[in-house]
């Protein structure tokens, strides 16, 4: 933590470097996932684990594009960026989603190429491997989705539906290279028929991951419990007498909130100074996640 910065720009930093740290994992995860399904794809005649581990390995540069975009989100406000960096975290999280609305466009071509010219039945041991990876990626995205949540980050709310997708993807090539190896050459297309079921899914989800990054860009209001939130603390700093407007909007790892206060109409300006200061300590030293406020003083 900087000593130099505020307490409410030094947690948003924190928080920041906390999924940033989480993220790196993810790339060293994805590395030594992707050189082994590289290898087993090829020892074992499996394609689509060789096709598998490729795209692990791209996945890497998206997820240093995610690490970059939370890092500057966190940047305190300068004097090009009087509101601070957070919507680069949006932006690195409507990347990432176009990213896994691609993969499952990219699935779904190969799966229907592998439907339509089946290729020789893979060895039954790169199951093992699919088993193993679905395994390791649907642990990591779940991790990666708590502290998501924690720091309500739609940069690392996206990274884990990225690597949840991933998993999918090997839970699918398991099927059907499991009805493959039971059922034989018959039933070699099997393996691109669960791989275009699961590139369905992870097109769906990348929708709903680009409409979440969408929203926050366009300023979408924030739920109504945070918004309550704010209300509620400011109404009770001693001489706010009432609440006019309050706009709450999500600015990457914290919040920025525009208020109306009345106070009596016969207070100096020194006065309503000190109380609209008052409502802003208030909020910026809450659990709320707050990063700015601008108090707007009306009489009554």
């Amino acid at each position: 933590m900087a000593p130099d910065l505020p307490a409410h720009h030094a947690a948003t930093v924190d928080r920041a470097n906390k999924g940033a740290r989480l993220i790196v994992r993810g790339m060293a995860l994805n590395a030594v996932l992707g050189l082994i399904k590289i290898a087993g794809g090829i020892l074992g005649s499996a394609y689509a684990l060789v096709a598998d581990g490729v795209e692990s390995l791209t996945d890497i540069a998206i997820s240093v594009l995610i690490w970059a975009g939370i890092q500057w989100a966190a940047r305190p406000p300068d004097r090009d960026h009087p509101y601070g960096h957070g919507k680069a975290e949006a932006v690195a999280g409507l990347l990432t989603a176009l990213v896994v609305l691609g993969a499952g466009v990219g699935i779904g071509w190969h799966a229907i190429n592998e439907i339509r010219d089946p290729r020789r039945l893979p060895q039954w041991w790169t199951l093992l491997i699919l088993a193993c990876v679905a395994a390791a990626k649907v642990v990591f995205s779940r991790r990666l989705n708590e502290v998501g949540r924690d720091t309500e980050s739609t940069a690392l709310f996206a990274e884990a539906w990225h690597h949840l997708s991933d998993a999918m993807t090997s839970a699918a090539a398991f099927v059907g290279i499991s009805i493959a190896v039971v059922g034989g050459p018959g039933y070699a297309a099997a393996d691109g028929w669960a791989a275009l079921v699961a590139a369905a899914v992870i097109a769906f989800n990348g929708g709903g991951i680009f409409k979440r990054a969408l929203n926050e860009v366009m300023d979408i209001a924030v739920p109504a419990r945070l918004e309550n939130a704010v209300r509620a603390m400011a109404a009770r700093v001693p001489g706010v007498a009432s609440l006019d407007k309050c706009r709450v909007r999500k600015s990457g790892l914290s919040y920025l909130v525009d208020i109306q206060i009345r106070v009596p109409g016969d207070l100096s300006v020194r006065e309503g100074h000190g109380i609209a200061h008052a409502v802003k300590d208030t909020l910026l030293a809450s659990r709320l996640r707050v990063s700015d406020v601008t108090v707007h003083v009306e009489p009554y």
